[in-house]
């Protein structure tokens, strides 16, 4: 069984290379302000020289406006969006039109009831993400990378005809518990690889993903 990585929240040279030269399949920038991950269109232009062709370059957005969206879009090198916030299928559609690059659309989950959401993108997005839905009471939590983990099995008896990830509080000690329940064949880690919010780990990255070519 082959499993691929993508490590997100990337934002210095040395993280990034850690990821390319430990086998990520994906590198994600985080495009969102109030994250501690977040990277200007400037920096993330920088970093993606250094990013192969190989490797795929994902820009996180919240909600994005058309300008916010066409400022990242004219800098910084992407291959995909993923959109983390309350999109619907028609924006996804939508920003899918407008820039001409994949989109992966995020589906915060805690119970069955949030992935029978997930059908309503089937025709408007190229990936799908589940990713843990943080309770009403964390008062700090972000879209994403807030280091929860949700029920893997929920996920286990979904056939998606899309190609989707798996995030949300993985890292190198459970990533293989959860590709076992849930089935997944793409993971994503953020949080899972960092000493601190915001200040990622090339040993953790590397930790990280040779874990899961182990699978």
């Amino acid at each position: 069984m082959t499993v691929r990585a993508k490590i997100c929240g990337l934002s210095d040279s040395e993280a990034v290379h850690a990821a390319v030269e430990g086998g990520a399949a994906f590198i994600g920038f985080v495009f969102y302000p109030p994250s501690p991950r977040a990277v200007t269109p400037d920096r993330a232009a920088e970093l993606a020289t250094i990013v192969p062709a190989s490797v795929g370059k994902v820009g996180l957005f919240v909600d994005p406006t058309d300008d916010e969206i066409d400022t990242v879009v004219t800098r910084a090198a992407l291959d995909m969006l993923q959109l983390h916030g309350t999109e619907t299928a028609e924006r996804v559609a939508e920003l899918r039109a407008r820039t001409g690059l994949r989109v992966m659309k995020a589906v915060s989950v805690a119970a069955s009831a949030d992935i029978e959401r997930a059908p309503a993108y089937y025709a408007a997005a190229d990936w799908l993400m589940f990713d843990a839905k943080p309770p009403k009471d964390m008062t700090t939590a972000l879209p994403g990378g807030n280091a929860l983990a949700f029920d893997w099995l929920l996920l286990k008896d979904w056939d998606f005809p899309l190609p989707w990830m798996l995030a949300g509080g993985l890292d190198a000690a459970n990533v293989a518990e959860a590709v076992r329940l849930s089935g997944a064949r793409y993971v994503d880690t953020s949080s899972g690889v960092e000493d601190s919010p915001g200040v990622k780990s090339p040993d953790l990255i590397r930790e990280f993903l040779a874990t899961v070519e182990a699978l």
